[in-house]
């Protein structure tokens, strides 16, 4: 089954370019900042608990879209309602539309992002050579689709508690490279 523009989950997710565990840390948030999904495969230091980590990887995120709206230089012609000096910061704008980011780097890590129409935010900490993500994350996502949002169990908004998920998801992290 085809959700987001890939192919379908069935029979195999897109190929790793070469073999290793490169994943270190996995969020799923919902539209209102809620941090639906925490994972751990390879994370080398911990330094904060967990609601304060995960408040600060939304504030990240808010930031950096933020940051992409305001210097989108196209923001003023599409939008009457834009002031010269906000760009198109605070206008409404569907996945795909405008400025946004992907994926940034550091000397240390690269995090890869992807944002869903429904609001879904999903973002994979990975080792810094890693490269392109984006049909990776739309793969977790159709995973996401199939064995969470499809399960009768499940509440909407409600923290992520399916092992199928759970262990499809670790499967296919773990061959990411």
């Amino acid at each position: 089954m085809q959700f987001f523009g890939g192919s379908d989950i069935s029979p195999s997710p897109p190929a790793p370019t070469a073999s290793g565990n490169n994943a270190h840390m996995m969020y799923v948030f919902n539209r209102n900042g809620v941090c639906l999904l925490y994972r751990e495969w390879n994370r080398p230091l911990h330094t904060l608990n967990a609601q304060q980590d995960h408040k600060l990887m939304f504030g990240l995120l808010f930031s950096l879209k933020s940051l992409t709206a305001k210097m989108d230089p196209t923001s003023f012609e599409n939008h009457e309602m834009c002031s010269l000096d906000k760009g198109n910061l605070g206008v409404p704008q569907l996945p795909g539309q405008g400025c946004s980011f992907h994926s940034f780097r550091t000397n240390t890590y690269k995090l890869s992002f992807m944002e869903t129409p429904s609001g879904l935010k999903i973002i994979l900490i990975t080792h810094p050579k890693t490269g392109d993500l984006r049909e990776s994350l739309k793969y977790i996502y159709n995973l996401y689709v199939e064995y969470v949002v499809k399960n009768p169990i499940y509440t909407p908004g409600a923290p992520i508690r399916c092992e199928l998920f759970n262990t499809s998801l670790d499967q296919y992290v773990r061959s990411i490279s």
